[in-house]
């Protein structure tokens, strides 16, 4: 289903407008025109973004007909204006051929840090923002199909750090719990990265628990993320083994490009913005969020989360569940500060959406209420 009718993101959508001969107040995104008569065609109010057209002429002609025209940016390795979220085969392209540095995703974070990282010239930054608007777009998208499917069902997050090694008892924990809260119905959303992340999605990614089990064994083989090609031929090649169409969402940034691409999500709505990219999972993740042992990134989003509940501006607040009970209570004492200050917010005591433990069947209980 499409989110919204104004929206033409294909040539097949395309097609029943130009054989009724207007466009009028439409916006097409990331189309290839260059093969598409527009000649006879009402186009007042059209907005083009990151269109194709045959030569620069026709593009301006479509602006004196009334059209407003967002080109693509031809010195960009990614599309200014996506018209849907990524998958795995798509930020993969390239790694059969040229191994990690040949890949769509690492190509776009080279030019990402060439450009000046997350702070990159005006034309970068201009043709960085359009993007994520396109992923912005193709994400709400996603989410409004996935509402439909499965109404009522909620979307938990599963943090924690990226360093967590394939194999691990944190590792085997998170993916677990993935994959006991997709078949409950949830989406799991992560941050997109390695580890912890990588688990999750992985749990999501693979109906049978006793494949995912040896899936993680195997995975194990090549433990370490920033052992870039084996890292990443050994997801792909478990990916041959086991297809599936399953693996939640998953929301990266270019920002850590360096990590390679968590590739067993089934969506990924991939971002220059980090700030843009954190906030987004946080504000899908009302369902409750799995907080694994993480480092500083991993604190950030316990307090970013905990921000939104404090003040509920996404709405109402999951639980927040910190697996790890010496970490959390010893190593970074977060629950006990996060417990405090959801004691006095203006909705009243949310403390009792704090819980620390080393069950994951406490952990699922909590989570999906039963």
């Amino acid at each position: 289903m499409a989110y919204s009718p104004d929206e033409i993101e294909s040539l097949a959508e395309l097609a029943p407008y130009v054989e009724h001969g207007s466009l009028s107040g439409l916006t097409l995104q990331g189309l290839d025109l260059s093969g598409v008569d527009l000649s006879g065609v009402a186009l007042a109010d059209t907005l083009f973004v990151g269109c194709h057209f045959r030569d620069r002429e026709i593009a301006a002609e479509m602006v004196r007909r009334g059209a407003a025209v967002i080109p693509p940016f031809p010195d960009a390795p990614f599309s200014t204006h996506p018209s849907g979220l990524y998958t795995a085969e798509d930020l993969a392209a390239g790694f059969a051929q040229d191994g990690f540095e040949g890949m769509y995703d690492t190509v776009v974070y080279r030019h990402f840090v060439k450009q000046g990282g997350a702070t990159p010239d005006v034309r970068t930054a201009i043709a960085q923002r359009l993007h994520d608007a396109g992923i912005d777009d193709a994400l709400e998208e996603a989410m409004a199909e996935w509402r439909h499917l499965r109404p009522g069902g909620p979307v938990v997050g599963i943090m924690g750090g990226h360093a967590e090694p394939r194999g691990s008892r944190g590792y085997r924990q998170a993916a677990e719990i993935s994959h006991r809260l997709t078949r409950q119905g949830a989406l799991v959303v992560t941050g997109g990265g390695p580890g912890v992340m990588e688990a999750a999605n992985l749990g999501a990614y693979l109906p049978d628990g006793a494949a995912l089990s040896a899936a993680v064994d195997e995975l194990a083989t090549a433990p370490d993320f920033r052992d870039h090609d084996r890292y990443t031929k050994k997801a792909l090649d478990l990916r041959a083994e086991f297809p599936s169409d399953g693996g939640g969402l998953a929301i990266p940034t270019w920002l850590y490009g360096h990590e390679p691409a968590n590739l067993f999500a089934a969506k990924i709505a991939k971002y220059f913005s980090n700030a843009l990219r954190e906030d987004i999972i946080l504000r899908l993740a009302r369902g409750g969020i799995v907080f694994a042992e993480g480092k500083a990134g991993t604190v950030q989003e316990v307090f970013q989360a905990a921000t939104k509940t404090f003040y509920a501006t996404d709405g109402p607040s999951g639980p927040f569940v910190f697996l790890g009970t010496r970490y959390w209570t010893e190593d970074v004492p977060a629950p006990a500060l996060l417990r405090t200050l959801l004691t006095g917010t203006p909705g009243g005591d949310r403390s009792h959406l704090v819980l620390v433990t080393d069950d994951i069947d406490e952990a699922l209980a909590i989570i999906t209420g039963a």
